[in-house]
């Protein structure tokens, strides 16, 4: 035993002795602290008092908006001041440091120094003289030019002022406790909407005192070509275009919106605003956006939104009102515990996004067929389009679902390789069809006479007319459920959320009376995305989505496509034989047999075959039963 010992003692020392040989030779320092100059937000009002912004945003042909932020001081010393970056909504810090520029502060016409902090990059600390009742901050902030910079939000004819861009707050102090009196200067002759309310004195127009986090979720649609639209119930769909005929509607699509105001007062049994403003832009120049605020929403739709509403490719554009709509009780009223913050530097942990994002996405499906912006069929080939797509995630088998709601953090939403294993965002869509389960389960078990209508009115109908924050966490939203109807929900959710899976749930389906198959035509909403996108969507057999050009934007991992060897941004050439379009791509999966492509990468060439007899397949719902199943009763309207 003692050799054994001494023996090991040896081997020990032969490991490990060239390692600590280098030691003499090597320097070591001893770690800094590490201290970030920020003060931690506090619930308490900022002592200086009423912080006056003006904005100049007249500048439409560089895009550039010119701030000027006096901000009243209480006291001599460090004072931090902070560009938003944590921005509600967008999950992830996504504030534009890098366009804030030719920044300066003074104090009585003398110019202050600031430090920025190496730890938050978005703060800037200055040395607040004796005797000084308020520092005045100048910079610009240079909007993006072109789309490679970043979303454009200034185009000749229309802005948006997102008001994180344009302004600086004080740390230290809850955002809902910092006042501030906005003012902004717009080109001349333009119009502006707003969650605000203000005073137009020419081209400027001075908007109520709020407080900076109000303030933040309040931002501003303006153009030259604008209509408001009264929806009843105080709701505004404000409109900026391109072109004024854009403006020009039909009344019964107007009908639509305003049955889309009504059905969702319905269903959540109250509003949590005192009035709400659509801002869309109808418009292919700014970028394109859907965000959600509590008594607005930012959204953007492509030209051809009331001239084009019987196309097939508008309809792709109609579910961004009713699911930003439904975020002013879903999201911004409720939210989960950990995504809501005292100030915009704080960062937001996206726990419970299926609840946030995904049943949010539910109900803007469900309130548009009710609203009629969308049919029953045509939401019906939507929910068929989903399923499917999400069954082509095949990263599921090593990411749970609840792990993608990091995902904009993780990815930062830049393109992915290969979005079907490395998974995307799918706490939106997988959280749509967990919810259509729960509202079957509930339906069966209070053999129809409830559904998930009674959880929204318990959990997002109380308190009328508030609108501030209600947070709550995973056990509130079981408890709720378990009061409706009874059953496992914490399994229900450890299953679907928390675990890897096969497929997508789709007991809401099979419960509501209803099959996924497949079969040789697409559905009205693939067949819109075909369209809209110039491509062929067959994710779903062959598993690539093809553009009519040829160049691969999409292959599925493990399929016939991924095994052939194929890669996004490749470029088909040739399909056995003949030059690559789109109807000789479909042509020949439709024949069932092999396929011989000529593929391009980069400035290589390669033969291909697709080993693939399937042919083509695109998703559709079957009915399964006799009479209305839960689905179809789901999708009736209430009003």
């Amino acid at each position: 035993m003692i050799r054994s010992i001494a023996a090991a003692l040896c081997l020990s020392t032969a490991i490990a002795s060239p390692i600590f040989a280098q030691d003499a030779i090597r320097s070591k320092p001893t770690a800094l602290p590490v201290d970030s100059g920020a003060p931690a937000p506090k619930d308490i009002p900022y002592p200086g008092g009423t912080i006056k912004l003006e904005v100049d945003a007249t500048d439409t042909v560089q895009r550039i908006f010119r701030v000027k932020e006096t901000i009243p001081v209480a006291a001599a010393g460090p004072l931090t001041l902070m560009m938003p970056a944590w921005l509600p909504g967008n999950h992830a810090p996504r504030g534009q440091i890098e366009k804030l520029t030719g920044l300066t502060f003074t104090v009585n016409g003398q110019t202050v120094a600031w430090k920025r902090d190496p730890l938050n990059v978005f703060a800037f600390t200055i040395d607040v003289p004796q005797g000084a009742t308020e520092v005045v901050a100048q910079f610009q902030f240079l909007s993006a030019t072109q789309p490679n910079q970043g979303r454009v939000v200034v185009t000749p004819k229309m802005l948006n002022i997102q008001w994180e861009s344009v302004s600086l707050y004080p740390a230290g102090y809850y955002t809902r406790q910092i006042p501030i009196q906005p003012t902004v200067t717009y080109p001349a002759g333009w119009q502006a909407a707003t969650a605000l309310r203000g005073t137009k004195s020419g081209n400027a127009v001075a908007y109520e005192t709020i407080d900076y986090e109000a303030l933040q979720d309040s931002p501003v649609f303006a153009g030259t070509h604008f209509k408001a639209v009264d929806l009843g119930s105080n709701v505004t769909l404000n409109l900026v275009a391109d072109d004024a005929d854009e403006l020009d509607y039909k009344p019964e699509q107007i009908a639509k919106h305003k049955k889309l105001v009504a059905e969702a007062g319905s269903l959540f049994g109250t509003y949590h605003f005192n009035h709400y403003d659509f801002l869309l832009a109808i418009t292919d120049e700014m970028g394109g956006i859907g965000l959600e605020h509590h008594r607005s929403s930012e959204n953007q739709v492509e030209p051809g939104y009331f001239k084009s509403w019987d196309k097939g490719e508008a309809l792709l554009d109609r579910n961004l009102l009713p699911h930003e709509f439904t975020h002013s009780w879903d999201g911004k009223f409720r939210r989960p515990d950990l995504l809501w913050t005292p100030d915009f530097n704080v960062p937001m942990q996206d726990n419970l996004l299926w609840v946030y994002e995904g049943q949010t996405q539910f109900w803007g499906y469900v309130l548009g067929a009710r609203s009629g912006m969308f049919s029953k069929q045509e939401t019906l080939d939507a929910y068929a389009q989903i399923a499917a797509k999400l069954d082509t995630a095949v990263g599921r088998q090593w990411r749970a679902m609840e792990d993608t709601t990091l995902d904009p953090v993780i990815s930062a939403r830049r393109p992915k390789g290969w979005t079907s294993w490395q998974r995307s965002e799918d706490y939106y869509n997988e959280g749509l069809m967990i919810w259509l389960e729960a509202d079957a389960i509930i339906a069966k078990a209070t053999r129809g006479k409830k559904g998930l209508d009674d959880f929204a009115k318990a959990f997002f109908g109380i308190n009328p007319g508030d609108w501030g924050q209600v947070v709550y966490n995973r056990g509130d939203v079981i408890k709720t459920l378990n009061d409706i109807a009874p059953y496992d929900w914490a399994g229900f959710f450890q299953k679907y959320v928390d675990s890897t899976t096969k497929e997508t749930p789709k007991g809401g389906f099979i419960l509501g009376g209803y099959k996924l198959v497949y079969g040789e035509e697409p559905g009205a909403i693939t067949k819109a995305a075909e369209g809209a996108n110039k491509m062929v969507d067959q994710s779903f057999g062959i598993g690539a989505i093809v553009k009519n050009d040829g160049e691969v934007s999409g292959v599925i991992w493990d399929s016939a496509a991924f095994k052939a060897g194929l890669v996004t941004g490749a470029k088909i050439l040739a399909v056995n034989g003949d030059e690559f379009s789109g109807d000789v791509w479909k042509a020949a999966i439709k024949a069932k047999t092999t396929v011989q492509i000529i593929l391009k990468q980069d400035k290589y060439y390669r033969t291909l075959t697709l080993d693939y007899s399937g042919g083509l397949r695109y998703p559709r719902l079957e009915k399964t039963g006799e009479g209305e199943g839960s689905l179809d009763k789901l999708l009736k309207a209430r009003t």
